[in-house]
């Protein structure tokens, strides 16, 4: 039997639909066609055929087109979002017809006028997650394009898409309405930098032992702490720093990335009870370097160690640190505590799982069978276990917070001037209901140390618990400008959609909830409340889609019913607007009991 040979190209395509089109014609079927149809003729159609493109098929809400070109394709693209923007000037919000786009180029299988596989898929996919009004493209289309268009790109990380088997990384481009609006997305304008701004890149282990590797990610996190503790600095969180390891890195362009001044290099070579640090300060925008040194210490001097290093780049950038801490003697210097700590932050570093969550607590239980007061491993354990709890995962919940309770106490105790024990503190109160105490310890965290990032969104979660959403967005924001490409992004975002779910405006809340599930596609509580604001928008569609998602990551609630017996807070304002989270799950079909 012979086979027959299909029609095969590459092209750009670009798949186009209208955000909430069952809800539009749900309130006005007739007149939402017929709008529709205006829209394409007038200027979707037209403008595909100025860049040199086809219109493969209308496809009901929508069109899937391709270009030859992949810079005519994204052209396109931004010519008919403006357009739409300028047709939509004068009507109210709610009567709006927006196009979400989505861009890829790929291999495309011919037949009989229509194209198929996996390049249109990952098109229509990508139009999937896309805001209304708004592109999104792959990172093909992102390379292809670089430096022709004057718009930003913003990297919306790797995203799972339906029916595709492999994570594709996203782009969303920001144009016209989007970009001069960014401030009404809910996030409070970013402060200008600092001039004493820095990150820390990931130092390299030259000890040719990749057994080594975790002793120097721990020498490299303690760095970013101590010169966070600088006056007027700010400083990248190191888990956003942590993304560049193993990279070839050009520092101009990290500075343009991430909004910052000076960088620092270094590397570490361990030998037997010996650590050598090399560390090397440069300027950013012009690439000089400005100092350099090497530090020789016998790993019972690691405190000190660090403590030279600070002391010699705060001279160079001409800055005096907050004050001598004399805390530093009432610390661990067993070498052997140190190493099991920064043995356990090796596993959480491995990415959020239950699984290094556990191993990570057995290094710090044996860190602390050698050093019963070691300040860092007491708080960095107390904070695991109180994590643990928030994520659903400690099957012993009440012995969990009290061993959390304890540890953070004893921690903060031994070294009250600390700001991460002030912030660990804060976890657990909030854990125990006791959020006005919980506001009061992230508080003095920050004062302590204001580039402690995990401080802000803390914070912004105790207020919006104790019923001050309004005031928390500041906080979430804070956290996200603090570590813009941290693992943990997610929660900022989540954190702002889930207060802006609360206040009502449902269309901003689900802007922030798709970011935050594209960071992380298995955080349950973006997912329903993603669901709740999808119903009580009259999105049936996405309402039900986002709701499947949520039951697919596995929580421990799956009604409405086990979901108020969790509640996290008696706070009666906080209550009330939970009514809201209710009311939508239940439009979106989640059963009552």
């Amino acid at each position: 039997m012979g086979t027959e040979r299909l029609e095969r190209r590459l092209t750009a395509i670009l798949a186009a639909d209208v955000a909430g089109y069952t809800r539009l014609t749900g309130m006005d079927e007739e007149g939402t066609h017929l709008q529709l149809k205006e829209h394409l003729r007038v200027l979707v159609d037209p403008k595909v055929g100025e860049h040199r493109g086809h219109v493969v098929k209308n496809t009901g809400d929508g069109i899937l087109a391709e270009f030859n070109s992949v810079v005519d394709a994204v052209r396109c693209a931004i010519d008919v979002q403006r357009g739409m923007a300028e047709r939509n000037a004068s009507l109210p919000q709610e009567r709006r017809i927006e196009f979400r786009i989505g861009i890829n180029v790929g291999d495309v299988i011919i037949d009989g006028g229509d194209i198929f596989g996996d390049g249109v898929n990952v098109a229509v996919r990508l139009e999937g997650i896309a805001e209304p009004g708004g592109i999104c493209v792959s990172t093909p289309v992102r390379e292809y394009v670089r430096g022709q268009f004057e718009v930003s790109f913003e990297d919306v990380g790797e995203q799972w898409l339906k029916n595709i088997d492999r994570p594709v990384r996203a782009y969303a481009i920001k144009i016209g309405a989007q970009a001069s609006l960014a401030p009404s997305n809910g996030m409070p304008p970013v402060p200008s930098v600092p001039r004493l701004s820095m990150v820390v890149l990931p130092f390299v282990n030259l000890s040719g032992d990749p057994g080594q590797d975790y002793f120097v990610d721990g020498v490299t996190e303690d760095l970013t702490t101590e010169l966070s503790r600088l006056a007027g600095s700010f400083v990248i969180a190191h888990s956003t720093a942590f993304t560049f390891k193993g990279k070839s890195v050009d520092v101009k362009q990290v500075a343009r990335e991430l909004g910052i001044r000076y960088v620092i290099e270094g590397n570490v070579r361990k030998t037997g009870q010996r650590v050598r640090v090399g560390v090397q300060l440069i300027n950013a925008g012009t690439g000089a370097h400005l100092w350099a040194d090497r530090f020789d210490r016998e790993i019972s001097e690691l405190l000190e160690l660090q403590d030279a290093i600070t002391v010699e780049l705060a001279h160079a950038l001409d800055v005096q640190l907050i004050e001598a801490e004399s805390r530093r003697s009432e610390r661990s210097t067993n070498p052997d505590a140190v190493d099991l700590v920064m043995r356990a932050r090796a596993h959480l570093y491995h990415g959020v799982s239950r699984t290094n969550s556990v191993a990570a607590i057995q290094h710090y239980r044996a860190a602390l069978q050698l050093a019963p007061d070691d300040v860092r491993a007491l708080a960095e354990l107390a904070d695991v276990l109180a994590s643990n709890i928030a994520s659903l995962w400690s099957e012993a919940r009440d012995e969990d917070l009290r061993q959390a309770e304890a540890m953070s106490a004893r921690a903060l105790a031994l070294d009250p001037s600390d700001a991460y024990c002030h912030h660990v503190v804060g976890i657990v109160l909030s854990l125990q209901r006791r959020f006005r105490e919980a506001i009061d310890e992230f508080e003095a965290a920050i004062r302590l140390n204001p580039n402690l990032h995990f401080a802000h969104c803390g914070l912004g979660s105790a207020k919006v618990l104790s019923g001050l959403g309004e005031e928390a967005l500041v906080h979430f924001t804070d956290f996200i400008r603090l570590s813009p490409r941290d693992p943990f992004l997610f929660r900022g975002y989540s954190g702002i959609g889930w207060v802006q779910f609360l206040l009502g405006d449902d269309v901003r809340a689900i802007a922030m909830l798709r970011k935050a599930i594209g960071l992380s596609p298995n955080y349950s509580l973006a997912h329903l409340c993603l669901a709740a604001a999808h119903g009580m928008q009259g999105h049936a569609d996405e309402a039900d889609a986002a709701l499947v998602n949520y039951l697919r990551t596995g929580p421990s609630a799956r009604t409405i019913r086990e979901l108020q017996l969790l509640r996290p807070s008696k706070n009666p304002s906080y209550l009330a607007r939970c009514e809201r989270l209710y009311e939508g799950l239940r439009k979106a079909g989640m059963p009552e009991r």
